[in-house]
């Protein structure tokens, strides 16, 4: 998001770091108040303009031919496109962005500028004209040394063999770093890349010029390494308290045995852990607010009105997605997007095959009107009801998430078996068919918790007689 919005966290895994051997990419997408609804879609291949034209001025040129893909665009008070990410389909997923920040040392060598390529524009610039995650951090690094960009981002790519994470530095800089198959990463809205080997082009990809544009306005305080967070990035009271302690937890859910503070400085970019992790995992991580510690804002009310630490999961969660790519089915039904729409503590992730046509009616059906038509607004409206009464109804909801979660396990592995045989066309439309029928059940089990919660909230009404 953009970096005045103060928004998401980043979640990446390598596919030996997998249950399954799948790579992942992660986002919560979090937005200010008041919030635009969100449409869930599928972009058609070869239907983008000759020239792209930004809010803010910026003109790209397009290559002729364009790959289908999905997309979830931010429907604001404005036509900015703000796709936000995807799949396209050679199966390579893009998640954009990640805010961060520059330092002013950094800034002052290399400014931002204004109209250049920003979060409003990097997925629609480059997700429809890849054919593997390595072409993607190289087509978006080209287009930020020609164009510039006017904010600081973390910008995630994955095909079924590698995930890369991009940090842009500056106006026109930028360094990528491969992340190990057999280790997960976490960026919490701060330059997470640190040591850089400029001699290690299979893990690290980075901007013309950058160690000697470093080393000739004097940028490295450490001149025995290159490490991008110290050179670039910032180490503010900011930084310790909104968010080094989203990585801190995100370790401590899966390297239990690392102690170190939440508002550390240091928390290393690349993590190892000893057991494999699952899409649950992710998910479990993306909708977590510091359980069992004395940081949980839903335990220690007092924390809302006086955050200590910013949680990951929070009122802003707009969606989160998590694009997994499969290596352990044929590549024609191998990547499914995992969509969260509102507040991830609450709203279940719904698995989206991405070989598909479109998506379901009630994800593409937006307006300012609030309707249960409309997945964004639905899923949004689950905090109504259970926020004021979290304790009374959280295992309620949890039973209904275990419930939604296993029903979606259970038809991935229905419809894999079901679709195996078919090719082209008809694979295509056996998955749109299967994918529209998934996601309408999982509504239907939506809408009947949504009827539960709000008969209970009746039931505790105090003004009667």
């Amino acid at each position: 998001m953009n970096k005045n919005e103060l928004a998401c966290t980043t979640m990446l895994v390598g596919k030996k770091a997998s249950i399954d051997g799948s790579t992942m990419i992660a986002r919560n997408e979090d937005y200010p108040k008041p919030i635009g609804p969100i449409e869930f879609k599928v972009v058609p291949a070869n239907s983008l303009p000759s020239v792209y034209k930004s809010q803010d001025g910026l003109e790209v040129k397009l290559p002729s031919h364009s790959y289908r893909y999905t997309a979830q665009p931010i429907k604001g008070n404005d036509n900015h496109y703000f796709e936000e990410g995807g799949i396209n389909e050679k199966n390579v997923a893009m998640s954009a962005t990640e805010t961060t920040f520059t330092n002013d040392r950094f800034m002052g060598a290399d400014p931002l500028v204004a109209k250049g390529v920003n979060e409003e524009n990097m997925p629609t610039l480059v997700l429809p004209f890849i054919n593997n995650a390595r072409e993607g951090v190289k087509r978006l690094g080209k287009l930020i040394e020609k164009y510039g960009t006017g904010e600081s981002n973390g910008i995630a790519f994955s095909d079924k063999n590698e995930v890369w994470y991009l940090e842009t530095a500056g106006g026109h800089h930028w360094v990528a770093e491969r992340i190990p198959d057999d280790a997960y990463a976490i960026a919490p809205n701060q330059m997470m890349i640190q040591d850089v080997n400029f001699n290690d082009p299979d893990h690290f990809m980075y901007s013309p010029g950058l160690k000697e544009f470093v080393e000739k306005h004097h940028l490295n305080n450490h001149p025995d390494s290159f490490n991008v967070r110290n050179i670039a990035g910032t180490h503010s009271t900011w930084d310790a308290h909104y968010n080094t302690p989203r990585a801190w937890y995100g370790q401590k859910m899966f390297n239990p045995e690392v102690k170190q503070s939440p508002m550390s400085q240091n928390i290393p970019f690349i993590h190892h852990t000893g057991r494999k992790l699952s899409v649950q995992d992710v998910q479990n991580f993306l909708s977590s607010h510091y359980q069992q510690t004395p940081y949980d804002p839903f335990t220690h009310p007092d924390l809302f009105k006086h955050p200590l630490f910013r949680p990951i999961a929070i009122d802003r969660n707009a969606a989160s997605h998590i694009m997994q790519i499969r290596n352990d089915v044929p590549d024609k039904y191998a990547a499914i997007e995992w969509l969260s729409l509102g507040f991830n503590s609450y709203s279940p992730f719904v698995p989206f095959y991405t070989n598909i046509n479109q998506t379901a009616k009630n994800y593409r059906t937006l307006g300012k009107r609030i309707s249960m038509n409309s997945a964004y607004w639905m899923f949004k409206s689950l905090m109504i009801y259970i926020e004021p009464h979290y304790h009374d109804f959280m295992d309620e909801v949890n039973d209904y998430r275990t419930n939604v979660q296993a029903y979606a396990l259970h038809r991935i592995e229905t419809v894999d078996n079901a679709v195996n045989s078919l090719d082209g066309a008809k694979l295509t439309d056996q998955l749109t068919k299967s994918t529209v029928k998934t996601t309408n059940h999982i509504s239907d089990m939506t809408l009947d918790l949504i009827s539960s919660l709000m008969k209970q909230c009746l039931n505790m009404s105090h003004i009667n007689f």
